[in-house]
């Protein structure tokens, strides 16, 4: 066939390079002589990231997709469990105010008005009268027993994961398993056909490796998406104002301290702090603007977190990260389709990026391209696609800070600025006033975010509706009470089914789970 596309060529290793290469290979079956060729290039002169420790529930799907073991992933990653994620101090500056976006849908929001119920119980936050995963999280319970299967759930789950040793486990698995041909070598020069479009990357020592489509991997720099191509980002810094970040990686004070089942996000000054329980060590993490906070007061911030868990903090040196909130409205150009932080990258708050990548590979590999004649077309819908998901990643995020009443910094008060807040997000915010999200106002199918947890944050931090407005049927909050009531009584079955998170993650080093 005339311009077949038969080599799939990644520059980039980490999560993103990774993972792109397992769905693409596991999907074309490259380990066979008759599948698509796949080869990543990966330099040993450049270092990931890797503090992408948060994923979103499809993070299971794509690790049975690729056809490993939950069990070996969980062993090898220092992986545990996430069931959502706990807000803290971002409605008001209170240390009693917090509230959580868990990972199991609403009891009956598929058939029921649950805000209409909620109103009479404000005094209760919404999450937890609609979920039962709050309350697992605050009892620091596994999502899975020791007998339920791999990627197989109780509640809902996902993972907090140490991206670097993501990234090592996906290579083997690529290599060993999958046919992906992995070169370590750096880039230093990209030819290119009469058309434009990239015919190989010319290596250091490897000489020059040609493909027919090539997927950009290589992190902020985009080699060659921005860098060959010159596809800048679209700016979204007056919308998210966080643009630097301090990491630091905290052991636990001792081998039987508890693990969170949940991602913690403690509201700061100036920005946000992030706390993720793996097995050995907690991500801790301070996300900041550099438009209202220095470098100094951020870091100060961010041991006097570390501090007041309890936790040592003098002899870490945080890795420091520095960044322009922002995505390409064209991530695919000619042969060329970038992927993770080389497509865009905004802040990690409700872990987005990995979700990201996920489904980047996944709508590549399933719209993969025959010929190049078809290349075309597969890239303006997949541009349309991806520069939808991050303009409704930017309102989503958003959201968190609009709803904010915090009064004791600048940061908060621009946050609530009319002209930093999107016209869509803001035509939504006037519709939820009289009634609340649902699937009319987010229907494509590539949304990130569902309708659901748009309202677990807008309930989450205390928005009140038109308490007429809300309510469509007579029975409206009579059917509500009656789900409140079931998450009363499944909460009480599953606190006392469940095992300690710690006591799972245990289970599974030792005995592993259940294979079907």
């Amino acid at each position: 066939m005339a311009d077949a596309v038969r080599h799939i060529v990644i520059l980039g290793g980490g999560s993103a390079g990774w993972l792109t290469a397992a769905i693409i290979a596991a999907d074309h079956d490259t380990a066979s002589a008759t599948g698509l060729q796949v080869t990543l290039i990966e330099s040993p002169d450049v270092p990931t990231i890797g503090v992408g420790e948060g994923t979103w529930p499809t993070m299971r799907d794509t690790l049975r997709r690729i056809g490993v073991s939950e069990t070996d992933f969980i062993r090898e990653c220092d992986a545990a469990f996430k069931q959502g994620s706990k807000f803290v101090r971002w409605t008001t500056d209170r240390d009693d105010d917090s509230y959580y976006h868990p990972f199991v849908l609403p009891q009956g929001y598929l058939d029921t008005n649950l805000v209409a119920g909620w109103l009479a119980h404000r005094d209760v936050p919404f999450g937890e009268l609609v979920s039962v995963q709050p309350h697992l999280c605050e009892a620091g319970k596994a999502p899975k027993q020791f007998s339920t299967p791999e990627f197989a759930a109780v509640a809902n789950y996902a993972y907090h994961l140490d991206a670097g040793k993501l990234g090592v486990f996906l290579r083997n698995h690529c290599t060993q398993r999958l046919g992906v041909r992995h070169v370590a070598d750096h880039v230093s020069e990209i030819d290119v056909h009469e058309s434009g479009d990239i015919a190989a990357l010319r290596t250091r020592d490897h000489g020059a490796i040609a493909g027919d489509l090539f997927v950009d991997c290589s992190g902020m720099r985009a080699l060659l998406l921005d860098g060959h191509y010159g596809i800048g980002p679209v700016a979204v810094r007056d919308v998210l104002f966080n643009d630097r970040a301090l990491a630091l990686q905290v052991p636990y004070p001792t081998a039987e301290a508890p693990i969170a089942c949940q991602t913690v996000s403690t509201a700061q000054r100036n920005g946000w702090i992030w706390d993720i329980g793996l097995q050995s060590r907690r991500g801790i993490g301070h996300v900041y603007s550099s438009a209202h906070s220095s470098d100094e007061d951020a870091e100060a911030e961010l041991r006097r977190y570390v501090r007041d868990a309890g936790l040592a903090e003098q002899d870490l040196v945080p890795v420091r990260l520095g960044f322009e909130p922002g995505y390409r409205s064209q991530t695919w150009h000619r042969n060329c389709v970038a992927a993770g932080l080389a497509s865009g990258f905004v802040e990690p708050l409700e872990a987005s990026s990995l979700v990201l990548v996920e489904l980047a590979a996944t709508m590549l590999s399933e719209q993969m391209p025959a010929t190049r004649d078809t290349m075309d077309s597969i890239a303006r819908r997949f541009n349309d696609a991806f520069a939808y998901r991050f303009e409704r990643v930017v309102d989503f995020l958003k959201l968190h800070y609009v709803l904010s009443q915090r009064d004791d910094s600048d940061y908060w008060r621009d946050n609530r600025r009319a002209e930093s807040v999107p016209e869509r997000l803001q035509e939504l915010l006037a519709l939820w006033r009289h009634q609340p999200p649902s699937r009319y106002d987010l229907d494509r199918v590539d949304e990130v975010f569902p309708s659901a947890s748009w309202q677990y944050i807008l309930y989450g931090m205390g928005f009140v509706p038109e308490q007429r407005a809300t309510t469509r049927r007579s029975d409206e909050v009579q059917r509500a009470e009656g789900h409140f009531g079931e998450v009363a009584g499944l909460t009480r079955k599953m606190l006392a089914a469940l095992p300690g998170h710690r006591q799972m993650l245990d289970h599974v080093r030792q005995r592993g789970m259940p294979r079907i």
